[in-house]
């Protein structure tokens, strides 16, 4: 079970990082990448139905194609969890060495939302100093990367949630016979 979890994981982890990756490193300086976000999380749920793959492999190549619920749950829990922590490391090479700087760019989205609902100095000053401890805060690498984490965590937990609940009835796509 360990290496269909490794190997779905992998296989969602690459899809949605390499894109994210390259879109990053692509990106000029000034560029502030919005759409590719939006398509970043478009590709993460496609990325994320290797839950899906994975859990059906499991049911029909080593459980004999009859599956229950937590069983399967925990497959796309694992699956899920695997390609998260891919997601997170490109996440991490995706800022190191790309020339779009997210702390600058949230920091002044943080500031500018506060100012676009006409808010007083006093609350302007307010959002300054949010943005200025949401800076501490990312800067250190044991508060961004769960943080990264938990972007795409909790989407594989619905899929793999829903996977379950499909995949634990046997009629649902069942397994073709070997000849």
């Amino acid at each position: 079970m360990t290496a269909l979890i490794l190997r779905y994981g992998l296989v969602a982890g690459l899809i949605i990082g390499i894109p994210m990756v390259w879109r990053m490193l692509a990106a000029k300086p000034g560029d502030v990448p919005v759409v590719g976000m939006l398509i970043t999380y478009l590709v993460m749920i496609v990325a994320l139905s290797a839950v899906f793959l994975g859990v059906k492999a499991y049911r029909d190549k080593v459980l004999g194609g009859v599956i229950r619920f937590l069983p399967a749950l925990g497959v796309g829990l694992g699956i899920s969890a695997v390609a998260s922590i891919l997601y997170a490391m490109a996440w991490e090479i995706s800022s190191a060495y790309s020339s779009f700087d997210f702390i600058a760019f949230y920091k002044a989205y943080m500031v500018e939302s506060v100012q676009a609902k006409g808010g007083s100095p006093a609350e302007v000053s307010q959002a300054i100093a949010h943005a200025q401890e949401f800076e501490a805060m990312y800067r250190n690498p044991l508060y961004r990367i769960p943080m990264v984490f938990v972007e795409m965590f909790p989407v594989g937990v619905l899929i793999s949630l829903i996977s379950a609940a499909i995949l634990r009835n046997a009629r649902v796509l069942p397994a073709r016979a070997s000849n």
